[in-house]
């Protein structure tokens, strides 16, 4: 019996953030509604190629979606409404990821529900929130790496900004949107009240600049990019070429740049560069030696 079975979700979702998200709960045993548009063919996401499994349907799809239930519902039809409502009598949750005016527009929001169960937790997955100028503006998770500076931080120093390959914004607010979303059915399940709760792709992406901007913040430090996909401060932790293919050597500890001196037969490292700030201020001194020993390698010795 997986943790979350007995507990149903209702997800307004589309595309990727809130059905990634949606998703985690579903993989853990919840059962998890999808409510789609008819117009249109429900989920953007049904469409998107290049690989597909039948009509509206395909592995991108699937990726997001695996485990979930769905139904076509107009929300905005007295028909469709009456429907909805009955499933939020007997849900413990609702996770939507909309544009942040949809919620109050379509009556999905903790207000609106709770004369049908107030214990309903209604968790609003959107690009800047619910409130504010920006609240009807959409968003996409590229557009968020830039914003949040992601991309300057991203890529080799004398080339271009760069993204990040993976859609790591709209992952990680999904994600965020549904631990949320779970710690409110907690409290409801304790007090007999839900609530809303409201995640944004920004805020999110701001939270994830981390210790860069606390740096930043209290020190004034900008943090740029490092070549080969480096750490900021940490040397050697970064991209390189063995025999047979790239490597990323991670010495992130003292214990590991001693195995790795000792692993390529460099013990007399250790008395040259012996501790972070002494890699630190030789990095590129350390990367030619490096960059001499390490070719010698294949990829598999490691």
């Amino acid at each position: 019996m997986l943790p979350l079975a007995g507990v149903r979700i209702l997800a307004v979702e589309v595309y990727g953030a809130g059905p990634f998200g949606s998703a985690h709960l579903a993989d853990l045993g919840a059962e998890v509604i999808k409510i789609e548009q008819r117009a249109g063919g429900g989920d953007v996401s049904r469409v998107v190629g290049p690989y597909f499994l039948g009509e509206h349907d395909g592995h991108f799809f699937q990726s997001l979606n695996r485990n979930k239930k769905s139904l076509t519902l107009d929300l905005k039809h007295p028909r469709g409404r009456e429907v909805f409502l009955k499933l939020v009598a007997t849900a413990d949750g609702l996770m939507g990821n909309l544009r942040g005016d949809q919620p109050e527009k379509l009556r999905i929001t903790y207000r609106d529900l709770a004369p049908a169960n107030p214990r309903i937790v209604c968790a609003h997955l959107s690009a800047y929130g619910r409130d504010g100028a920006r609240k009807a503006w959409p968003g996409y998770d590229y557009l968020m790496q830039g914003e949040a500076g992601y991309l300057s931080l991203t890529g080799e120093p004398d080339g271009p900004p760069s993204r990040m390959g993976l859609s790591v914004v709209d992952y990680a607010t999904g994600t965020t949107c549904a631990l949320a979303l779970l710690a409110g059915i907690l409290e409801a399940r304790r007090t007999g009240r839900g609530r809303d709760l409201d995640v944004s792709l920004y805020d999110v992406a701001m939270h994830q600049l981390n210790y860069p901007a606390a740096w930043y913040l209290n020190e004034g430090l900008a943090t740029g990019r490092a070549p080969r996909s480096g750490h900021p401060f940490i040397a050697p932790s970064q991209l390189y070429r063995t025999r047979d293919g790239w490597i990323f050597v991670m010495a992130q500890t003292q214990r590991f740049w001693e195995l790795l001196c000792d692993g390529l037969g460099r013990a007399d490292l250790k008395a040259t560069y012996p501790d972070f700030a002494a890699r630190r201020e030789h990095r590129d001194a350390l990367t030619r030696i490096l960059d001499g020993e390490l070719p010698r390698q294949t990829t598999q010795t490691w």
